[in-house]
C-alpha cells in the first residue's frame, strides 16, 4: 500500500502530523472545547426556517462579500466597527489561514508563545510560513518584556498573541499587545476565541483597533454561541488589511447556508449567550474543585481548566474514557486540559476523577 512519504509531497511537510483530537462516541464529550449545551428550541426553529428560504436560490451563487453576516457580526461587536472592518469565513481556522496566506508564506515567519493554540503552527506549515516558538513566563502568562524580547530577538513577519490562550487558558493584557504592536512592523494577530468567556467588563484587543492598521482581532461563533458545526469564524481589522484577505479568499467561499444560519443565529444573541454565563460558574465550579482534589489549576478565563499535578496523564485519560469521560492530554507534562460542561458533566467528571485518585 502506498505511503504519505512515498508521494511527491513538499519537502516542508515532510514528518509533519496534522491537527487530531480524539472522536470516540463517550457519555460526556469534554475534550475540544465545545460549548455543550443545547440551541434552544426557538433559535434552532428560526435557524431552520432561515436556511430553508435560502435553499430556495441555493441554486445561484451566494452573496460573494456575505453583506448580511458583516451587518450582523459588525452590530454584535460594537465598538464603533462598520462592516468593512469585518471578515468572516468557514471557522476561525481559515481566517488564520487566510491571514498567512496574504501575509506569511515562502521566505516569510510567524511568531508564537507556547504552548498555544495548535492550529497556529500547523496552519503556518501549510503555508509555507516558518514557525517560531516562542517561551512563555512562569504560569504559561506573557509579560511586556518577555513579548517584545522575542519579537525584538526573531523579527518575524506576524505575530500571533491568544488572548486568552488556549491550551491554558490564561490570560493576555493589552498592554502586551499594544507593546508588540509597537516594536513588530509587520502583523499583529490576536485569537480572541474564547473572549466571551472573559470576567464581565473584560475590555478586548478590538478597543486597540483605532489607528493600529496591522492589528487583526480574531473572533470565532463556535464557543460562545455553541455553533461549533456550523463553521463560522470572524475578525476585525482595518478595511485595508481585509481587502489583502480578498486576494487569497476562494470564490464565494462562505456558502448562503452558512450566512443563513449565522445571522439568524446572530438575531438570538441574547438567548445563545445566556449559557455564557453558566459555563463561567462551571469553570470556576472546576478551578475551585479541582485543587480540593489535589490538582492544582491555571487561572482561566475560558472555557477550559487546565489542570496539573497528573501523575501520569496518560493513564488518567485513559481511566476517564472507561467511564466514558473524554478530556483532553495536550502533552504538557503531568496535565490534562478539561471542557467546563453542563452542571451534570462537571459532576459526573469530578466525581469520576475524585474515585481515579
Amino acid at each position: 500500500m502506498t505511503q504519505l512519504a512515498d508521494l511527491p509531497i513538499r519537502d516542508d511537510l515532510r514528518g509533519k502530523t496534522p491537527y487530531g483530537a480524539p472522536q470516540q462516541p463517550v457519555r460526556i464529550a469534554l475534550n475540544v472545547n465545545e460549548n455543550t449545551h443545547a440551541i434552544p428550541d426557538d433559535v434552532v426553529e428560526d435557524i431552520v426556517a432561515s436556511v430553508a428560504r435560502a435553499l430556495r436560490t441555493v441554486n445561484r451563487y451566494p452573496d460573494r462579500e456575505f453583506t448580511e453576516l458583516r451587518e450582523s457580526l459588525a452590530d454584535y461587536l460594537g465598538h464603533d466597527l462598520g462592516p468593512e472592518r469585518i471578515w468572516a469565513a468557514n471557522g476561525s481556522n481559515e481566517v488564520l489561514q487566510q491571514i498567512l496566506q496574504a501575509f506569511g508564506g515562502p521566505g516569510r515567519s510567524v511568531l508564537g508563545f507556547t504552548p498555544t493554540y495548535s492550529m497556529h503552527s500547523i496552519i503556518a506549515d501549510g503555508t509555507g510560513s516558518r514557525w517560531i516558538g516562542a517561551e512563555r513566563d512562569e504560569d504559561y502568562r506573557i509579560s511586556v518584556d518577555t513579548a517584545v524580547a522575542a519579537v525584538e530577538r526573531e523579527r518575524p513577519d506576524v505575530v500571533f498573541l491568544c488572548a486568552p490562550n488556549n491550551p491554558t487558558g490564561t490570560p493576555l493584557g493589552l498592554d502586551v499587545i499594544e507593546a508588540v504592536y509597537e516594536v513588530h512592523p509587520g502583523m499583529v494577530v490576536v485569537d480572541e476565541a474564547y473572549a466571551e468567556f472573559a470576567p464581565v467588563g473584560t475590555a478586548s484587543a478590538l478597543t486597540l483597533l483605532p489607528g493600529r492598521e496591522r492589528l487583526l482581532v480574531s473572533r470565532t461563533m463556535s464557543k460562545a454561541f455553541a455553533f461549533a458545526g456550523a463553521r463560522v469564524g470572524y475578525l476585525a481589522a482595518d478595511p485595508a488589511a481585509i481587502d489583502a484577505l480578498r486576494l487569497v479568499r476562494l470564490p464565494y467561499h462562505l456558502s448562503a447556508l452558512t450566512q443563513a444560519a449565522a445571522v439568524a443565529a446572530l438575531d438570538h444573541r441574547r438567548e445563545m449567550l445566556a449559557m455564557v454565563d453558566d459555563i463561567r460558574a462551571q469553570r470556576d465550579r472546576l478551578l475551585t474543585e479541582l485543587p480540593r482534589l489535589g490538582y492544582p489549576v491555571y487561572e482561566s478565563w475560558s472555557n477550559f481548566v487546565l489542570f496539573s499535578g497528573v501523575d501520569d496523564p496518560r493513564r488518567t485519560f485513559e481511566r476517564l474514557l472507561e467511564e466514558s469521560i473524554l478530556i483532553r492530554d495536550v502533552g504538557i507534562p503531568h496535565a490534562l486540559r478539561v471542557t467546563a460542561g453542563t452542571e451534570e458533566e462537571t459532576t459526573a467528571f469530578l466525581e469520576a476523577l475524585g474515585r481515579i485518585g
